[in-house]
């Protein structure tokens, strides 16, 4: 006959069990599993065998060594040259020479220990936000331990009674440190999974930067204007896509450590259910299907849906000034006016002024990549890069999900060819067919070029 623990380790009594051990210091039901009760340390779960790794686009994860059955962990507070996108790089503050720092992960009841160097020019802590754990571990400079002075490296330990997706940050002067980078993310997996566990499991953790043209020090003082946001420490195009085989259960999740922007997330192509809050497990009775989840500031959500329509699908904050890079910030509106003539005389006495295009920021990203104008020093465009069937005119958080039938690998695996079709110029004989009067509009203007390169003829 099983035993009791081994009944609660194959997980037999499901989503039920949750609310048999949710009463240890008053945690949420969804946020601690029965099967590791408070104060109860389990043999360190391994990669590959007790979950999937996280995948962390354009990051890493922290490796760990195992001493006497605890993960010991060791994070570098330090000053990192990062590159936020070809072009644009920052003197930022980061962990183990990364912006944003590598993604910790464990599982729950393993016990860790976490040593943090400081080698910044000032004093800093971490906090292990969403994680609950006795006080004197949480990391808040002044209030539950003295800030770690520059030189010396202090000793976090704790067991894990929670899994879920969380996040660590500097809690000690948090504008500007966290205003230059030193954060990360945290994940946790289920010790006795209670659902299906993801094939592709990907972190993402949002941020947002003011970086002035020319400068190359993040600005920690703003407070409200911040020109650079980003998906794990940069921004489109410096944004690596994540990729995925067709029929494959992709788990996204999302933290948000944004000064002060919450970000509505959206994804093309998909429904997905929200089945973690960095609160836990959402119950499934609670669970919707949706394509946008808004994640507050100082909040995580994990997403999940089945990868079964492939192709190159979209996703990116659907705040639209939060798909804009550094240069969209700030300038004089010209949609519709002709500033050919006055700007190059403007240029010559302020070297950093640009304006709007005439029709529009994309207008601006084209010509900065045809090399047609240029942008001051240490900066990018606006929106943009070319895509396979031109310019595409989305910068900052946005960035693309690849679905493909049979990869073998999980390679960068080029743009996507939809074997249905895809959106073409309607021809003459269909829009006689169905009624469609398509007259000229204001943008085909006899004798100047379309967007495309084109001449239009009115």
């Amino acid at each position: 006959m099983a035993s009791r623990r081994q009944i609660l380790t194959a997980g037999v009594l499901g989503a039920g069990a949750a609310t048999l051990g949710a009463g240890a210091a008053g945690a949420s039901p969804y946020a601690q599993s029965a099967t590791v009760p408070h104060g109860r340390t389990y043999p360190p779960g391994e990669p590959g065998r007790d979950y999937t790794p996280v995948i962390t686009p354009d990051g890493t994860s922290l490796p760990f060594r195992v001493v006497d059955g605890v993960k010991v962990f060791h994070l570098i507070a330090e000053e990192v040259q990062h590159s936020f996108a070809p072009g644009l790089t920052g003197l930022c503050w980061g962990y183990n020479g990364r912006v944003h720092g590598p993604t910790i992960e464990a599982v729950e009841g393993d016990r860790v220990r976490i040593y943090v160097t400081n080698r910044l020019i000032a004093p800093t802590t971490v906090h292990w936000h969403g994680v609950i754990l006795n006080s004197g571990m949480d990391g808040v400079g002044g209030l539950s331990q003295r800030a770690i002075d520059p030189g010396e490296t202090f000793v976090y330990e704790w067991t894990f009674r929670q899994y879920g997706t969380f996040m660590y940050h500097s809690h000690h002067d948090e504008m500007t440190q966290m205003g230059l980078g030193l954060m990360g993310m945290l994940v946790v997996h289920p010790r006795a999974p209670v659902e299906p566990g993801p094939d592709r499991d990907f972190a993402m953790l949002l941020s947002t930067w003011m970086m002035r043209p020319g400068v190359r020090r993040p600005d920690p003082n703003e407070m409200t204007d911040f020109n650079v946001l980003t998906f794990n420490g940069r921004c489109y195009p410096g944004t690596s896509p994540l990729v995925a085989r067709t029929g494959q259960h992709v788990r996204l999740r999302i933290g948000n450590l944004s000064a002060m922007h919450h970000h509505p997330i959206h994804l093309h192509g998909y429904a997905f259910e929200e089945t973690m809050t960095d609160g836990g497990l959402v119950p499934k009775s609670a669970r919707r299907p949706e394509t946008t989840t808004l994640v507050p500031v100082g909040a995580t959500r994990t997403l999940d849906f089945r990868a079964d329509n492939p192709g190159d699908w979209a996703i990116h904050c659907h705040m639209t000034h939060h798909v804009m890079n550094q240069m969209g910030h700030g300038l004089p509106n010209m949609i519709g006016a002709d500033p050919s003539r006055f700007a190059p005389d403007v240029t010559a006495l302020l070297p950093a002024y640009m304006a709007m295009g005439e029709d529009g920021m994309g207008e601006h990203g084209r010509h900065v990549a045809m090399g047609h104008m240029d942008v001051p020093a240490n900066a990018i465009p606006m929106v943009g890069a070319q895509g396979p069937h031109g310019y595409i005119t989305m910068g900052g958080m946005f960035t693309v999900l690849k679905v493909r039938d049979g990869l073998t690998d999980f390679a960068d695996p080029g743009w996507y060819e939809d074997p249905a079709g895809m959106a073409r110029p309607a021809r003459p004989e269909e829009l006689a067919r169905d009624g469609i009067a398509a007259a000229p509009g204001p943008g085909a203007r006899d004798g100047l070029p379309a967007p495309d390169g084109h001449h239009t003829h009115g």
